[in-house]
């Protein structure tokens, strides 16, 4: 499959008054077209991080692109001019961010927050685009969309706002998503409704889609192919389906004892021990190495290679073959 996006040892560093944190450490990733890949990990492992990287809104100072290549049909984003990447960002890249009451401005109605990108990207009147806010208020599911166009944000119940920000991205009929948490900020009975609703859009506009998530269970629900990450490097990938049958790094190993449920008991079975290491002190190695039962003496001297299993499977685990 040609790639539509191609992540190629992309670094992120941010400077703090301890030093230069490596947020992101040399990672690589792809996306076809019409493809759903997921990133999974711990809060700070830098999966959002990445995102933002993406589309070049990492805030300079403090964090800045340390290394790598970010390509778009072929075409590496980080070499573009300010005026070329805003004819990409909105348009033919869209983000949907995790939490809507930060994302979405406050004191503009829904129509102009939908309609700005419609008329910046598409040239098209400010009826026109109008037009198209109502259409895509219908399209995601908003009751009531004649109403709720010149409403706020403040107006509308969680699950709205987060309706309204997947409008938006689908404001101009993007070939890639780039969804952070996107249902981080709504319940559990709305989060399987925007799942759903993103899956069914996917499908009838064909978009790829990148998502950015630490739960296990949206991932098994939405995605074709899974990377994880730990402390800025990725550890593993693969398709979902193999990887949650057989995961070869402890660290995904972990993740997923973690997300099971003792049924009879209804608690957890298992956490993953220790903290994720700090970022200022790497000791070298493996950085799970300091939380793996399975550790042996060359984990903490090298930086263990991702490694081929099989066709679409990978880990960076000394013992990943075992």
């Amino acid at each position: 499959m040609t790639a539509l996006l191609d992540i190629d040892d992309l670094s992120v560093a941010f400077r703090t008054l301890q030093g230069e944190v490596r947020a992101v450490d040399r990672f690589s990733l792809s996306v076809g077209p019409g493809e759903t890949v997921a990133i999974v990990g711990e809060s700070g492992c830098g999966k959002s991080t990445t995102a933002l990287a993406i589309l070049r809104l990492i805030p300079s100072p403090p964090g800045r692109i340390a290394g790598g290549a970010v390509r778009f049909r072929g075409t590496d984003l980080a070499t573009l001019d300010d005026d070329a990447l805003r004819a990409i960002r909105g348009n033919r890249i869209a983000m949907i961010f995790q939490d809507p009451m930060v994302a979405l401005n406050p004191v503009h109605t829904v129509a102009r927050q939908i309609a700005e990108s419609v008329i910046l990207h598409k040239g098209v009147s400010a009826r026109a685009a109008r037009a198209r806010a109502l259409e895509l208020l219908r399209l995601v599911g908003i009751p009531a969309p004649e109403r709720r166009l010149d409403q706020f944000p403040h107006n509308l119940s969680g699950g709205m706002r987060q309706r309204v920000m997947i409008a938006v991205a689908l404001a101009c009929e993007p070939e890639l998503i780039i969804a952070d948490e996107p249902t981080t900020a709504v319940d559990v009975t709305v989060q399987a409704q925007i799942l759903a609703l993103i899956r069914a859009l996917q499908r009838r506009l064909g978009m790829a889609m990148l998502l950015i998530t630490h739960d296990l269970g949206v991932v098994a629900e939405t995605a074709d192919r899974l990377v994880v990450m730990y402390a800025g490097r990725k550890v593993e990938e693969g398709p979902v389906a193999e990887v949650f049958r057989d995961p070869r790094h402890p660290y995904t190993q972990g993740l997923l004892a973690a997300a099971r449920y003792d049924r009879a008991g209804g608690r957890r079975l298992r956490e993953i021990p220790g903290q994720v290491p700090n970022l200022l002190d790497d000791p070298g190695g493996c950085r799970f190495a300091p939380r793996c039962a399975r550790v042996i003496a060359g984990c903490r001297a090298e930086v263990p290679a991702l490694v081929s299993l099989s066709a679409g499977r990978a880990a960076a685990c000394l013992r990943a073959a075992e």
